[in-house]
C-alpha cells in the first residue's frame, strides 16, 4: 500500500470515527498515531515525539492570544454589551420595514468584534433579538435565519480565533490576515442587510415594524455603545503593532497579544463598573475560557499529530503534484476545495475544517499559479477559507448555527429555519464569488497599510 493510499483510509476511517461521535480531537490524534505506526512500523517515534509535541503546542507564545480573545468576548456577552448593541440598532433601523433584522445584523458585527465566535454570537444575540423580533410580528423563518447568518460575523469580523488558528498554521502574519477580514466582513454584514430587505419585500408578512424613536433618544444609544468601539480600537491598535506608522511618527503602543490583553481587561473592568458582570459571572466566564481554551489545544495537537503523519506519507505533496498535473484551472481548484468545506460544515465545527484540511490544502494552493506572491496567496486562501467554514455554519440539514437557534426557541421547527436561512446562504454563495473573482477586496487594504 502506497503512503497516499493509506493517508487516505486513514483519513476515511477518522472521518467515520468523527461522524460517530468521537471527539474530534481524539479522532484526529489516534489516526495521526496509527497511521504513523503503520509507515513506521513501531509507536517509538510518535511517543517520542509526543514529549516534546504538546508542549510546544501548549507553549505557543502566538497562541496566547486565543484564551484572551475567549475572555473578552465571554466578559462581552455577560456585561449588557449585546443589549446595547441591539437596542441602539433597533432604534435607527427598527421603523424600517425589516428593519428589527437588520439591526440584528448590525448587533451581531459589533458584537463579533468583540467576540472572536461564531457560536458565541448566534447564542447572545439570538436571547437578546429573537423575542423582541418575534413580538413585532417577525415570521420565525427570518427571526432564525437572520439570526444564524449573523452569527456567523462572529468569526469573520476581527479579532477572529479560527483566523488566528489559520495564521500559526500558514506561519502568517496574525495583523495582516485580520486587516484582510475587514473589508470581507463589512460586505457580509451588508450582503445580510440587503437580504433582509428584498426578503421582507417579496414575502409578505415577514417583517414587521416598530415605531420610529426620537432623535434624542437615538444619540444616546450611540453613546451607550460607545465601549464596543473603544474597546474595538484598542484591540485593533495592538494588532496594528506590526505596521508601518514611521511615516506618521506614530508608535505601537503594544503586540497583538497584548492587544488581546488590553481588550480582555477593557472588557471586563466595563462589565464590572456597569454593574453587568457580576462576580459569579466573572467565575463562570474564567471556567467557560479555560474549557474552550482546553478544547481548542486538544484539537490543535490531535491536528499537529495527524499532520505529522500525513508529512511520513508525504501526501500533500503528492496531491499538489496530482492536482498540477491534471491540467485544470487552479480556480476550478479552489472553487473544489471551497465545495469541501460547504461539505464539511454538515459534519464538524469550524475549528475542526480548519485544522483538518490546512496540512492538506494549503500545498495544493500555494503550488497553484495564481498572479500573486506565496504571502498574498496564503491571505486570500485564508479569508475564502473563513468564508467557506463560515457558510458551512449555517448550510442545512446539520449547520451548528442553526441547532443553536432552534435551541433558543424549541418551538419553532427547525425546516422553518432552514427556510429562512436559505436566502443568506445565497448571499454568501455570491460573496464568495466576488472575493475569488476579485482578490484585491481581501488584499487591497492589506496592500494599503502593510
Amino acid at each position: 500500500m502506497t503512503g497516499t493510499t493509506l493517508a487516505l483510509v486513514v483519513f476515511g476511517l477518522m472521518l467515520g470515527a468523527i461522524f460517530l461521535r468521537m471527539p474530534v480531537a481524539v479522532a484526529m490524534g489516534a489516526a495521526g498515531f496509527a497511521g504513523s505506526w503503520a509507515v513506521l512500523g513501531s509507536p517509538v517515534a510518535t511517543l517520542s515525539q509526543l514529549k516534546t509535541l504538546s508542549y510546544d503546542t501548549f507553549a505557543s507564545y502566538s497562541l496566547s492570544v486565543v484564551p484572551l480573545f475567549l475572555l473578552m468576548g465571554q466578559f462581552a456577552a455577560r456585561s449588557g454589551m449585546s443589549a446595547a448593541l441591539f437596542s441602539t440598532a433597533a432604534d435607527w433601523l427598527g421603523h424600517r420595514r425589516g428593519g428589527l433584522a437588520m439591526a440584528a445584523v448590525g448587533a451581531c458585527a459589533g458584537f463579533g468584534a468583540i467576540s472572536g465566535s461564531s457560536l458565541a454570537t448566534a447564542s447572545t444575540m439570538g436571547k437578546v433579538a429573537l423575542p423582541e423580533m418575534r413580538q413585532r410580528g417577525y415570521s420565525d423563518a427570518l427571526a432564525t435565519g437572520v439570526l444564524a447568518a449573523g452569527g456567523t460575523l462572529g468569526i469573520l469580523i476581527p479579532p477572529s480565533v479560527i483566523l488566528v488558528i489559520y495564521a500559526v498554521l500558514t506561519q502568517q502574519n496574525i495583523a495582516k490576515m485580520f486587516v484582510a477580514a475587514l473589508v470581507p466582513g463589512l460586505l457580509a454584514a451588508g450582503g445580510y442587510m440587503l437580504t433582509v430587505a428584498l426578503y421582507a419585500r417579496l414575502v409578505p408578512g415577514a417583517a414587521g415594524t416598530a415605531p420610529r424613536v426620537p432623535l434624542a433618544r437615538r444619540l444616546r444609544g450611540l453613546v451607550a455603545v460607545w465601549p464596543v468601539v473603544a474597546i474595538f480600537a484598542l484591540v485593533m491598535g495592538g494588532i496594528a503593532a506590526d505596521w508601518d506608522w514611521s511615516k506618521a511618527g506614530v508608535q505601537a503602543l503594544f503586540t497583538p497579544t497584548e492587544g488581546a490583553a488590553v481588550g480582555a481587561l477593557a472588557t471586563g473592568l466595563y462589565g464590572v463598573l456597569g454593574g453587568g458582570l457580576t462576580w459569579r459571572g466573572f467565575g463562570a466566564a474564567l471556567r467557560e475560557t479555560a474549557a474552550t481554551t482546553a478544547m481548542i489545544f486538544f484539537i490543535l495537537l490531535g491536528a499537529q499529530i495527524f499532520g505529522a503523519f500525513l508529512a511520513l506519507t508525504q501526501t500533500p505533496q503528492a496531491l499538489a503534484d496530482w492536482v498540477q498535473g491534471l491540467g485544470i484551472g487552479p480556480y476550478w481548484v479552489l472553487a473544489a476545495m471551497l465545495l469541501t468545506y460547504l461539505v464539511f460544515g454538515c459534519i464538524m465545527d469550524s475549528l475542526s475544517m480548519i485544522l483538518l484540511t490546512i496540512p492538506v490544502f494549503f500545498p495544493i494552493v500555494l503550488g497553484l499559479d495564481l498572479g500573486l506572491s506565496p504571502e498574498e496567496v496564503a491571505i486570500w486562501f485564508g479569508i475564502l477559507a473563513l468564508i467557506a467554514v463560515e457558510v458551512g455554519l449555517i448550510t442545512p440539514p446539520v449547520g451548528l448555527n442553526l441547532f443553536i437557534l432552534n435551541g433558543l426557541a424549541p418551538d419553532i421547527p427547525v425546516g422553518r429555519t432552514y427556510r429562512g436561512v436559505l436566502p443568506f446562504v445565497a448571499s454568501d454563495l455570491v460573496r464568495v464569488g466576488l472575493l475569488l473573482a476579485f482578490p484585491v477586496l481581501s488584499l487591497g487594504l492589506v496592500r494599503l497599510v502593510f
